[in-house]
């Protein structure tokens, strides 16, 4: 896996992005292909490739995730009719970026999660 992710490089802000939360364990910016009016992306800020190599190391940074997905969500007046929050592992989940990432989603009704 890889050392070193476009998401490295916004964690440094070496590249440009809309960062809506930063502290020392992650950081958090709008996704460029929104999939709905609310669309962030939440990351750890030491590149942690995939769901699969997480450690008890990891586990604060984990928790920061949620609490700060949470606090996002609020702050986008999202949080009260509701929000969806996607992790994906490897190709058939669907990941594309090999530095785990938390979407957070909402801003309009949702439907279901999986099409058949």
């Amino acid at each position: 896996m890889a050392e070193e992710t476009i998401f490295s490089k916004i964690v440094r802000r070496e590249i440009p992005s809309d960062i809506v939360y930063q502290d020392d364990l992650v950081t958090a910016f709008r996704d460029i292909t929104p999939k709905a009016p609310t669309h962030v992306l939440i990351i750890p800020n030491h590149l942690i490739p995939t769901i699969n190599d997480i450690t008890e190391a990891d586990e604060t940074a984990l928790g920061r995730m949620m609490s700060v997905a949470a606090k996002i969500a609020k702050e986008e007046g999202i949080d009260e009719d509701g929000y969806r929050l996607i992790m994906n592992c490897n190709e058939h989940g669907g990941q594309e970026v090999f530095h785990i990432h938390m979407h957070l989603i909402g801003g309009r009704k949702l439907g279901p999660m999986l099409a058949k």
